[in-house]
C-alpha cells in the first residue's frame, strides 16, 4: 500500500489520469502538502506531486466556464487529468500555489494567431 505525502486532507473526488496510453480512473487526494492522484483498479499506480514542485497549472475555460480538463505542468513533466469537480479542485490547489500559477489554457484561436506573429517578427 502506498502511504499518502499529505498529513491532512482537504478534498477527495473521483477523477481521471490521462498518463500514458489511455485513462486511469481514481481518486484525487489534495491535502497540505501534494496533489495525488491514486488508481483504483491498481495499487501501485498513483501519482504524487508536491506543492513545491508544481510549475503551472493550465486550466479549459470556454464561455467563463471552467471545463473538466486540466494540466499540472511540474519540473518533472507534464501531467493531464479531468474531474466532475475541477472547480473545487483547483480552488483548494490555488490555497497552496497561489492564483498566479493558475492559468488559462490558450484557445486554438489564440495559438494560431502567436504562431503568425511570431512568423512576422522574424521576417522584419
Amino acid at each position: 500500500m502506498v502511504q499518502s505525502l499529505n498529513s491532512s486532507v482537504e478534498l477527495t473526488t473521483q477523477g481521471i489520469s490521462f498518463l500514458g496510453i489511455g485513462a486511469r480512473y481514481g481518486k484525487f487526494l489534495i491535502g497540505d502538502k501534494a496533489f495525488e492522484f491514486f488508481n483504483d483498479n491498481n495499487v501501485s499506480d498513483y501519482i504524487q506531486i508536491p506543492w513545491a514542485n508544481v510549475n503551472i497549472v493550465y486550466v479549459n475555460v470556454s464561455n467563463k466556464k471552467i471545463g473538466r480538463r486540466f494540466r499540472v505542468v511540474t519540473d518533472r513533466g507534464n501531467f493531464d487529468f479531468s474531474a466532475k469537480a475541477a472547480g473545487k479542485i483547483l480552488k483548494t490547489m490555488r490555497e497552496h500555489i497561489g492564483d498566479d500559477k493558475i492559468l488559462r489554457n490558450p484557445t486554438i484561436w489564440q495559438r494560431v494567431k502567436a504562431i503568425f506573429s511570431k512568423k512576422r517578427k522574424m521576417g522584419s
